[in-house]
């Protein structure tokens, strides 16, 4: 690093969570989430960082569609049924996610929504949103796992412009 770089650097390090144009640099954070425990750390973490940059926090979370198949003779659920049942279940974790950033001083909305494939509810939350950093969870697979499994967060990473922060 040449002398002008390590100042540039040493600034940087001493603003701490800012830019080096002096602004935060990042104000809302979407944090998506289905409640299971790799994404319960995940939001343990966005608390942090979000208290840490003063940001406030958008909690997503992305609602199954309804499981239909023509071919099935005996319908279980009704698609209405089926609805009331996943959005209850989802206000259940967005509340949770809502109650604990407010306990910790953190402003926090919350959003869910419906697509067929979680990295598209996410991207489209962010960008409706206004976030401009989407913190995720991820599980860390790879080699032959990793290829042939994928992700959600891989996807959202590939095909999203807004940065995203990978927690493991």
């Amino acid at each position: 690093m040449c002398g002008t770089e390590r100042a540039a650097y040493n600034q940087t390090i001493k603003t701490g969570p800012f830019s080096p144009t002096g602004g935060r640099m990042f104000q809302h954070i979407l944090i998506p989430t289905d409640g299971s425990e790799l994404s319960r750390k995940a939001v343990a973490g966005a608390l942090d960082f979000a208290k840490t940059l003063g940001a406030r926090l958008t909690a997503y979370t992305c609602l199954e569609e309804y499981p239909y198949t023509p071919f099935s003779e005996i319908v279980v659920e009704t698609p209405q049924a089926f609805k009331e049942r996943v959005e209850a279940q989802a206000r259940v974790v967005l509340k949770d996610v809502e109650d604990t950033a407010r306990a910790a001083g953190i402003d926090c909305d919350t959003d869910m929504s419906c697509f067929a494939v979680p990295y598209m509810g996410i991207i489209d939350a962010a960008e409706r949103h206004g976030c401009d950093v989407i913190f995720m969870a991820s599980h860390g697979r790879r080699g032959l796992a990793g290829l042939l499994l994928g992700s959600e967060t891989q996807k959202v990473l590939t095909h999203t412009a807004i940065p995203v922060i990978v927690y493991r």
